[in-house]
């Protein structure tokens, strides 16, 4: 566990936290990373983005804000609306946009993101491309093309740079983005990567991506700039990444240099991320047993958890057990932008009301798998809510699940509701 500056404090989420690197937190609450799908149809920076970014900073009350994931490469993207990252273009709107993301005294990290086989037809300029050219089982997967060693030592040095120009924006750090079935998540599932190269096969050569990543991007921006990473604890598939393999990859991170990781779980065909059986629900922390097993091997490097945090007591009790440095709100901070600064205030956010699942659901099921349509929608009913806060108005916790639904249909197609498109 990392050292911790002394002040007075009534609880252990006041506490700061200082990063090896030298960079101090004010509290440990973190916003954990949330699309934001506000950028323009170029991915640049909109008005809009900084609008929010600006009420996060000066509302939520916590020490570190993390962005939604950044694409760093334009032909690739996750979603229409994500930001893309071009070195030498659209620099003042990346400073504008750090710039109001910490207006408030935190810090702010830049998510970077490669969608790899869950790439968006509508936003992409070209086919997906993966470790192999499997497709994945979730609603508007589409068969992508397996990457060649040229592509991936580019899309490498896309995240090196992706790095770098946030450095120079002004943002304090990045997240390099490992989870929910995204392409690092991909190398490192035998699921997804089925080469028979030196980037598949064994775990070392699954994890050699993400660690030629990291290396890469600490290569850019040197030793004094905070580098993180989101890991999945497991797929939650059969025969894919899990609990073991992370705790091996996790190792090796810290072997590499890493800042900080986030424990996080699922993928879109298993959005466990977004949800979760009820047991788990009760005890708040999605990913809480896993993240003490991974204290084991991770030393001093600070954890964050995030997924089911909704009272101070749990997020309370997973600090004093040991099992994370930082606790990470997510959707809380959709529906109540100020939820930190009330938790620090030792009062309760308001939470989501209502369903956010699919209404007619024998209908539907005959032609797509509800549960995953679920998890998209519960996303969508979230960033719904960020567009309104903005377009500078407030959260609506009422907001029922049809209008998430026609929102998602209008940004995603049709696609959003298909099996599987090969």
């Amino acid at each position: 566990m990392t050292s911790t500056t002394a002040k007075a404090a009534t609880t252990l989420i006041e506490q700061e936290l200082v990063l090896a690197r030298g960079r101090a937190l004010n509290n440990r609450l973190a916003k954990a990373a949330l699309s934001e799908a506000l950028a323009d149809d170029q991915g640049r920076v909109t008005d809009k983005l900084v609008r929010i970014w600006q009420r996060w900073s000066e509302d939520s009350g916590c020490g570190l804000l993390i962005t939604g994931n950044v694409m760093v490469d334009g032909d690739y993207v996750a979603e229409p609306g994500n930001v893309v990252v071009v070195p030498g273009r659209d620099d003042e709107g990346l400073r504008r946009w750090a710039a109001a993301a910490k207006a408030g005294g935190n810090q702010v990290w830049m998510q970077l993101n490669h969608p790899g086989r869950q790439g968006n037809a509508l936003a992409s300029r070209t086919r997906p491309i993966a470790p192999s050219a499997i497709a994945g089982n979730f609603p508007g997967a589409m068969r992508p093309r397996a990457m060649s060693e040229a592509e991936i030592s580019a899309t490498i040095w896309s995240f090196a740079q992706a790095a770098a120009t946030a450095r120079d924006a002004g943002f304090d750090g990045v997240e390099i983005h490992a989870a929910h079935g995204y392409l690092i998540s991909q190398f490192l599932s035998p699921l997804s990567n089925q080469r028979d190269d030196h980037w598949g096969g064994t775990l070392d050569n699954r994890m050699r991506f993400a660690l030629a990543v990291v290396s890469a991007i600490r290569a850019a921006v040197g030793d004094d700039f905070p580098v993180g990473i989101k890991l999945n604890s497991a797929d939650f598939q059969r025969g894919g990444f899990d609990e073991d393999e992370s705790m091996l990859v996790a190792a090796a991170l810290v072997g590499a240099g890493i800042d900080l990781i986030e424990v996080s779980g699922g993928t879109y065909a298993n959005p466990v991320m977004v949800g979760a059986s009820a047991s788990t629900q009760a005890r708040e922390a999605y990913f809480q047993r896993y993240a003490e097993r991974l204290r084991t091997v991770t030393g001093d490097v600070p954890l964050m958890l995030t997924g089911g945090f909704r009272t101070i007591e749990a997020m309370e009790g997973a600090l004093a057990d040991d099992a994370c440095d930082l606790v990470g709100l997510g959707r809380t901070l959709c529906v109540t932008p100020s939820a930190g600064a009330l938790l620090l205030s030792g009062q309760s956010p308001e939470q989501p009301v209502g369903s956010h699942e699919l209404g007619l659901r024998p209908l539907i099921g005959l032609v797509a798998d509800v549960r995953q349509l679920d998890g998209m929608l519960d996303v969508q009913w979230h960033t719904d809510q960020i567009h309104r806060m903005a377009a500078g108005r407030n959260p609506d916790p009422h907001r029922p699940w049809y209008l998430a639904l026609a929102t998602a249909l209008r940004r995603n197609g049709l696609g959003a509701l298909t099996r599987r498109r090969r």
